[in-house]
């Protein structure tokens, strides 16, 4: 079981919980309108009673929130989705985009280097009922929803879903117009997780998505562009701490960086493909799994 951490209100009615630590650790987001509240994102599978104990902890004995909306469907950020939703009875959005997905079964079309790297040809190698129970253990189209034509999500007024794609094909991020605060999952974190030194010491560091977890990098960067048109001004990521200062205009100069040195970076890290092996074998001598 991952440990999640006590929630904390980082704007009027947003409440950051992180599961687990290090290189694994992920936000999630207990948000209200009024008097309901949803849950942006769940953590990893291994998450879901923490989760489960740490909103009756904020809400009260047997609260549960109106519903489940995902930014994306990965599994630190979906992992917990299913069984949340089943033991609350609720509900889990998503972008329509995002609904292929759900069924837990790898897709070349859906797929990002990470998969196609490591975890299809891992997969290829397993007894096909093993393979068929993993799969199972993901699939959440039994309770997963698309979100409204306007991005809008149903019980929850204030707070809308932005399209963000590029990390995945639906990517959102969740809006509240009203005070400017912006859930971004992994749209834009703030901390570097295409460095060794920000996936080992969690730097903070404003950026882009994991490369090596992305569907399509040149939309994802796009997608930074239009996030910041929204102007925050306060950021909510999937990984790191929430940023309140100068949101818009750093991310203005993220997205404007990544479009100059798009090629560049993927050369000065030596080919995405070296650079996670390097990564794995790094994290293998200190005991760790990526």
């Amino acid at each position: 079981m991952m440990r999640v951490s006590e929630p904390r209100e980082i704007a009027p009615g947003v409440f950051l919980l992180t599961a687990g630590t290090g290189p694994m650790a992920s936000n999630l987001y207990l948000v209200r309108s009024g008097p309901v509240c949803m849950l942006v994102d769940t953590g990893w599978a291994g998450t879901a009673e923490p989760v489960r104990r740490a909103v009756e902890r904020l809400l009260g004995p047997d609260a549960k929130p109106v519903a489940i909306a995902l930014t994306h469907i990965h599994p630190d950020h979906s992992g917990g989705a299913g069984a949340l939703s089943r033991l609350w009875e609720v509900p889990v959005y998503v972008h329509p985009a995002e609904l292929p997905m759900a069924a837990g079964k790898y897709l070349p079309e859906f797929s990002m280097p990470l998969d196609r790297w490591i975890t299809a040809p891992l997969m290829r190698l397993l007894p096909a009922r093993r393979r068929r129970g993993i799969e199972a253990a993901g699939d959440i189209s039994d309770v997963v929803r698309p979100l409204g034509p306007r991005g809008e999500v149903p019980g929850m007024p204030g707070w809308v879903a932005v399209s963000a794609p590029g990390h995945t094909p639906g990517h959102v991020a969740y809006w509240r117009s009203s005070d400017r605060v912006l859930i971004t999952g992994d749209a834009v974190v703030t901390v570097n997780l295409n460095t060794l030194q920000g996936i080992l010491l969690g730097t903070p560091d404003l950026a882009g998505p994991p490369r090596y977890t992305t569907w399509n990098w040149k939309t994802a960067v796009e997608s930074i562009a239009s996030l910041a048109n929204l102007g925050p001004a306060l950021l909510a990521p999937g990984h790191g701490q929430p940023l309140a200062l100068a949101v818009a205009p750093r991310l203005r100069g993220l997205a404007a960086g990544r479009r100059r040195q798009r090629k560049r970076l993927g050369q000065r890290a030596g080919a995405p493909k070296a650079a996670w092996e390097r990564l794995v074998g790094l994290l293998a001598k200190r005991g760790l799994q990526p």
